[in-house]
């Protein structure tokens, strides 16, 4: 089928058009529809089989999250929704008993089952300064195990049952690269970190390739009604009882069903070099086409500043008895990144804290000296806490930036008294990694954040919170309009080797675009997040439209 767009403000990559051709889910001619003459114009819609008047819309191509956990963010949005009921510890509390009594009453609660929940955050609770513990989720209930998860996704809460069913107690020992916390008794208080987190995930029942499949399905419908055609996702380690294989089987079931609306380059993690080793001798680290191939390997660093478990190379301005959690050691991450990088593997390893980017720049190092490789496309995920001799060292090293724009939206209230005055104000760059030559893409890390491409444009651009009640945080960071699409859309497909196939509206591309609702070039920055959008396009067929339209 041919389709020609015409009458659109349509932002290339490069330039503005006002038209395009679509052919089997291809761009053709791209151009300005304006300046061809009326006998063009009428032979070349006498060729096609539809024309579609965009009536002025702006269009760009579509968007690429280029950092995200798409499996896990189809699972967050099948539990309760805590982002939305964390205002007091009570309101959250309140929420998790009505939601366990409509799963009762719907008969959707079998006995033994767990009650699961995502997206709280503590810092935003007005009548606790504090993590919530067993005893609080004991007063939803002694029944039923309940797991909650907090926004970041490194730290959970267990109740009481659920304590019991894991078989945790004081006797347990502490796991390396991670802790859970015990009262003064030595008694668990149901909260569990970092690496600690898989003694209670490994005990969850194991989900099944259908319900991964619906969990996706989930997770792209939500996706492309922000616009999102492409992720790079870290997916393999969400469900710490599942063999990744299932994973793959699951993404690859749909893609064979035609099922899949969000194209996917996994950012494959493993946490030891053994299974690492497996998966590059099953081959599948050169598998893949253009709707799901498998990419870098996915290494997780430290935790969150939120929960002060990102590693620094100094103690917690606002903590002095922590650093937060190195996830690995130096020898692990050498090991590794060494493999991977003899192996053709890309890497993108997650650094929170400076602490952690300090053993993550070694092992680039010293694998690029071992390995020497022009065009690797290494990264770093996040970014965040920096200083200027790690900036040059990211230089040096030829290395990508993954970032995550939004993050400023909470991060601005809490950075400078976690991390202090003088790490904060060489933290969370964007301008100046441009200006330097580093490249840079950027993101969501959903479920840690709602993939709202547009709200995380606004953040990149005004450098302040979604309502703008703070004032901006490093204001010559502040990306332009250009460049903070450029950064969801060429850029994501240039940090998956995918430059040449997608992320412009380009002659032979892929025809992935987005049509919104105002001009991000032309709007208040302070409204750039309310955009809407009117219609996703996937291989030029339509996967989204809110009716608007």
């Amino acid at each position: 089928m041919k389709v020609v767009y015409k009458n659109g403000t349509i932002y290339t990559g490069e330039t503005f058009v006002d038209y395009f051709m679509v052919e089997d889910g291809v761009f053709q001619t791209v151009g300005m529809w304006s300046e061809e003459t009326e006998e063009k114009r009428k032979e070349i819609e006498k060729q096609v089989d539809k024309v579609v008047d965009l009536q002025g819309r702006f269009v760009c191509a579509g968007f690429n999250d280029s950092h995200m956990h798409l499996l896990n963010l189809g699972s967050a949005l099948s539990m309760a929704q805590l982002s939305k009921h964390t205002k007091t510890m009570k309101e959250m509390i309140s929420y998790l008993k009505e939601y366990l009594k409509q799963r009762q009453e719907s008969g959707m609660l079998k006995k033994g089952m767990w009650i699961k929940g995502r997206g709280f955050n503590h810092d935003y609770f007005e009548d606790e300064n504090r993590f919530p513990n067993r005893y609080d989720l004991d007063q939803v209930s002694t029944e039923y195990p309940i797991c909650i998860t907090r926004a970041c996704g490194h730290i959970c809460i267990v109740n009481s049952k659920a304590l019991e069913v894991i078989g945790v107690t004081k006797e347990t020992a502490q796991v390396e690269g991670g802790h859970f916390e015990v009262d003064e008794q030595g008694e668990p208080l149901g909260i569990f970190c970092e690496n600690a987190l898989n003694l209670v995930y490994e005990k969850l029942p194991e989900v099944t390739v259908e319900e991964m499949k619906e969990m996706i399905i989930l997770a792209c419908e939500r996706l492309n009604s922000y616009g999102v055609t492409s992720v790079q996702s870290d997916d393999y380690a969400t469900f710490s009882n599942v063999d990744y294989h299932n994973v793959m089987e699951a993404i690859e079931q749909l893609r064979e069903e035609k099922k899949l609306t969000v194209r996917i380059n996994e950012q494959v993690h493993f946490t030891n070099l053994k299974d690492l080793k497996q998966f590059v001798e099953e081959g599948n680290h050169t598998r893949g086409d253009v709707f799901f191939k498998n990419g870098p390997l996915k290494l997780l660093g430290d935790g969150s500043l939120g929960a002060r478990t990102a590693y620094l190379s100094r103690t917690y301005a606002d903590q002095e008895d922590t650093r937060g959690i190195p996830v690995y050691s130096q020898q692990q991450f050498d090991e590794m990144c060494s493999y991977a990088n003899q192996n053709g593997m890309q890497i993108a390893i997650h650094s929170i804290g400076d602490g952690i980017l300090d053993h993550i720049l070694l092992a680039y190092e010293k694998a690029l000296k071992e390995e020497k490789r022009e065009d690797h496309r290494h990264g770093i995920v996040h970014c965040q806490i920096t200083r200027p001799d790690q900036i040059e060292k990211i230089k040096e090293l030829g290395l990508h930036v993954y970032l995550q724009s939004i993050f400023l939206d909470y991060d601005i209230h809490i950075v400078k008294e976690r991390v202090g005055e003088e790490l904060a104000s060489t933290s969370y760059q964007a301008k100046s990694l441009l200006e330097k030559g580093i490249t840079i893409s950027n993101g969501s890390d959903a479920p840690v954040e709602e993939p709202v491409v547009m709200r995380g444009i606004q953040c990149a651009i005004t450098r302040q919170n979604i309502a703008h009640t703070v004032s901006p945080y490093l204001e010559k960071e502040a990306l332009t309009v250009k460049e903070a699409i450029d950064s969801f859309t060429k850029s994501g497909a240039y940090a998956s080797f995918e430059e040449k196939k997608k992320g412009q509206i380009k002659e032979g591309m892929i025809a992935d675009f987005v049509v919104l609702g105002q001009d991000p070039f032309k709007v208040d920055p302070y409204e750039l997040g309310e955009i809407p959008v009117l219609k996703t396009y996937v291989d030029g067929n339509l996967v989204h439209e809110n009716g608007t339209f």
